[in-house]
């Protein structure tokens, strides 16, 4: 989702985004969520982290729910490394109304944090 809104505000930028579990395919609802924003995620992919090793990157920003050490680390050549977290919705448990609000709210979180980055960060840039 993250890197859905990313490419949204800004189509000039490149904006990849991979995991160290990655499952080749997007969850369901998270595509869901996105199309209720009209981004199409659809198209994107579930990367292995390992793909990305070899190239430089401006920004690497892990968002992985909970304390910034929990997540893995990122060992490829790095202009600045961040991490905004956020609860991993698919991890929900519950009756289908609280798993979709879940991806909801989260959804939202992304789309507001990252738009924040997006203006400090790479706006004010250009």
């Amino acid at each position: 989702m993250a890197q859905g809104f990313l490419q949204s505000f800004d189509k000039n930028i490149t904006v990849c985004s991979a995991g160290t579990n990655a499952s080749g395919k997007l969850n369901s609802k998270a595509v869901k969520a996105m199309a209720e924003e009209g981004i199409d995620i659809s198209n994107h992919t579930s990367d292995s982290v390992d793909n990305y090793l070899d190239l430089e990157w401006d920004y690497v920003i892990t968002v992985c729910g909970g304390a910034n050490e929990a997540c893995p680390a990122f060992m490829g050549k790095v202009k600045h490394r961040m991490h905004i977290g956020f609860d991993d919705p698919s991890h929900a448990t519950g009756n289908e109304e609280f798993i979709w609000s879940e991806f909801i709210r989260v959804r939202d979180d992304i789309k507001k944090e990252f738009y924040k980055f997006y203006v400090e960060q790479i706006k004010s840039q250009l």
